[in-house]
């Protein structure tokens, strides 16, 4: 016998029929439920199947274990809801990741696509590209480390095409201003008589400018929050490499120098203004995602 599936309280189905029990949770899902069944004979199978997702104990049949999604180990439904949250959180942490990623590199293609067309001479010699990669791919190593807010745990993530273009194409261009902008301000600060003929001050500001702006990315799209973590600690570090790297020894072996003073202020009035605008339009962008 069975209660009506369509009653706002408990529904007990009992001595059902392998096909029943099929039913019912293929009625579920055209309802727009999300089923997990649990089930550990022959009987189940049908239902197993047509469940969103079929659990099955270790001490089921060999069918039943094979036609399951999750097999558990222990008769504990916790290890479900561990599992679920741990998978949320991984998934949060892989879409913060291509977001910061694609959009940062976007903002770099289109910036060093606009430097070969402006400049005389290459925006960034190919050690200082591997350099500035390499940095910027291990502080996003804490990715893997991070632990989202709750807000990642209340629905799992999705990467909508349409949203996540319109994300990495904003924030990319975005990013590119900037480096355009760091353009403008060099030829400021290197007016003179050798002008923009300094490939050495041009590489080094460059090359701090793009991984402090990265640092800010990594910062402040990761979202989730005001607990930083180890997402926080990382972009401090490649901050700190973007600032101590050109004037170091090591730097010097790259084809970099020390900044002068004025380009250093002119570089934190240029970064004051990107993470300014970098905030704006990452609190419009959440307001407008549903």
């Amino acid at each position: 016998m069975a209660g009506d599936l369509n009653d706002l309280g408990a529904t007990v189905v009992a001595r059902c029929t392998p096909e029943d029990k099929a039913r019912i949770v293929a009625g579920l899902r055209a309802a727009g439920h999300t089923v997990g069944f649990l089930g550990d004979g022959i009987n189940d199978i049908p239902a197993l199947r047509a469940a969103d997702v079929g659990i099955a104990p270790r001490t089921a049949v060999d069918l039943a274990r094979e036609t399951a999604d999750v097999v558990l180990a222990e008769k504990d439904l916790g290890a479900i809801g561990h599992a679920v949250t741990a998978g949320r959180h991984s998934s949060a942490n892989i879409a913060t990741y291509l977001r910061v990623t694609l959009s940062s590199n976007l903002g770099n293609v289109i910036a060093m696509l606009s430097a070969g067309l402006l400049l005389p001479f290459l925006p960034m010699l190919p050690a200082q590209v591997l350099a500035q990669n390499l940095c910027f791919d291990a502080a996003q190593l804490a990715f893997a480390h991070d632990r989202p807010g709750a807000t990642a745990l209340r629905r799992p993530t999705v990467l909508r095409p349409r949203a996540f273009l319109r994300f990495i194409t904003g924030f990319g261009v975005l990013n590119a201003i900037a480096d355009l902008a760091t353009f403008g301000v060099l030829a400021i600060a290197l007016r003179g008589p050798d002008a923009l003929d300094d490939e050495a001050v041009f590489h080094s500001a460059w090359f701090t400018e793009n991984l402090l702006t990265q640092a800010l990315v990594m910062f402040l799209l990761r979202g989730g929050g005001r607990r930083r973590g180890p997402i926080g600690r990382a972009a401090a570090a490649l901050a700190a490499v973007g600032v101590l790297l050109p004037p170091s020894p090591l730097g010097a072996v790259l084809g970099m120098t020390g900044l002068p003073p004025a380009c250093l202020l002119l570089l934190a009035v240029v970064l004051g203004l990107y993470a300014l605008a970098l905030r704006a339009v990452r609190a419009r962008h959440d307001r407008r995602r549903p």
